[in-house]
């Protein structure tokens, strides 16, 4: 962005004008529209010569049937690093956000029910598509394990993760084995393995086999082989929740045909949605915008991608919104901010 340092304040005031116009209205604007609707005192043929600059650096555009102005991927880009200001949720955007996940919480058991809900809701207040996936557990803290008699050849295997997070898994083996035997089992291990992560756990496992009884071994071999089927269906993105699909199409972009079935198949496209999110997050925490034609898949070329991660203890899982790029971008940085902080608290109880 060397080329673009030193925009004057004219020329800075125009385009975040123009940005934050286009991005209200979805209307290309004139040199005679900011002329009246901005507060620089300059006549339309002042501004006109500014426009001209800014399309001369690529970051205003015609489109072929106006002779009114839109801000470029480029355009869009200087804006979000250097122009656009932060932007409050409304006290009523973050009630009702608050009190349906709080209900979604109380309510419902299994908690990945928790995060579908949380991308419903997203989806509805943002009018984007809303990408949320659950927290990965195979990074998370074990804590303890239990073992639950089913049947003589049916355990169930209860594991605490540090940050509040129970996983359980169905194992079956080969032979009974005594209630007696599993505690001492559950003990051994826990004493083993507390505080290490499932992946360490995996890693681990074989060096420190010979330590447990041979006739439990099957038990804990099926369950470190459960480990390892906890990881890939992590990898291949089977905890992965896309909603707002109804709210999104209400963009005026999408009153083209061609713009809708391409929003409907980007929705449905389990694959590209995993693909953003892990080429997109790449630390705790960081708001990170790619827009147009910054993202690396041609399908995205039309669109802009928000990402972030929350937190519940040492678990990750990430949370990001997908839509035009003519998109409210400080409200969505605020609004992804603000619901990435609320799953951590309410998961966190």
């Amino acid at each position: 962005m060397t080329a673009l340092e030193n925009l004057t304040d004219r020329e800075k005031e125009v385009l975040k004008y123009v940005v934050e116009h286009f991005i209200s209205s979805a209307n290309p604007i004139g040199s005679r529209s900011v002329s009246r609707q901005t507060d620089l005192h300059l006549s339309s043929a002042t501004i006109r010569n500014v426009m001209c600059d800014l399309e001369e650096m690529d970051l205003l555009g015609a489109p072929h049937t106006s002779a009114g102005r839109v801000p470029t991927d480029k355009g869009y880009r200087y804006y979000v690093d250097v122009l656009m200001e932060h932007e409050r949720l409304s006290s009523l955007d973050e009630k009702s956000i608050k009190d349906r996940l709080e209900e979604a919480n109380i309510t419902i058991v299994e908690k990945e029910n928790l995060y579908a809900e949380t991308s419903k809701i997203l989806g509805k207040v943002a009018r984007l598509l809303a990408v949320v996936s659950e927290p990965s557990i195979s990074k998370g803290i074990f804590e303890k394990l239990e073992f639950v008699k089913l049947s003589s050849n049916k355990i169930l295997v209860v594991l605490n993760i540090l940050s509040g997070i129970i996983k359980t898994v169905i194992l079956e083996v080969d032979s009974d084995i005594s209630k007696q035997q599993l505690d001492t089992l559950a003990s051994s291990f826990n004493e083993k393995f507390h505080g290490l992560a499932l992946n360490q756990i995996r890693e681990l496992y074989p060096a420190n086999h010979s330590e447990f009884r041979r006739r439990e071994s099957g038990v804990l071999n099926k369950l470190i082989s459960s480990f390892d089927k906890i990881t890939a269906e992590e990898e291949k993105g089977n905890k992965i929740f896309v909603g707002g699909t109804g709210d999104v199409i209400l963009q005026p972009e999408f009153e083209n045909p061609k713009n809708f079935k391409d929003i409907i198949e980007l929705a449905e496209n389990r694959n590209l949605v995993i693909h953003i999110f892990q080429n997109n997050v790449k630390t705790d925490n960081d708001m990170i915008i790619t827009i147009g034609s910054e993202n690396d898949d041609e399908k995205l070329k039309n669109y802009s991608v928000v990402t972030t991660s929350y937190n519940i203890g040492e678990v990750k899982g990430n949370i990001g919104v997908i839509g035009p790029k003519r998109m409210n971008y400080a409200r969505m940085v605020s609004l992804l901010k603000f619901t990435s902080k609320l799953i951590n608290e309410i998961s966190g109880h």
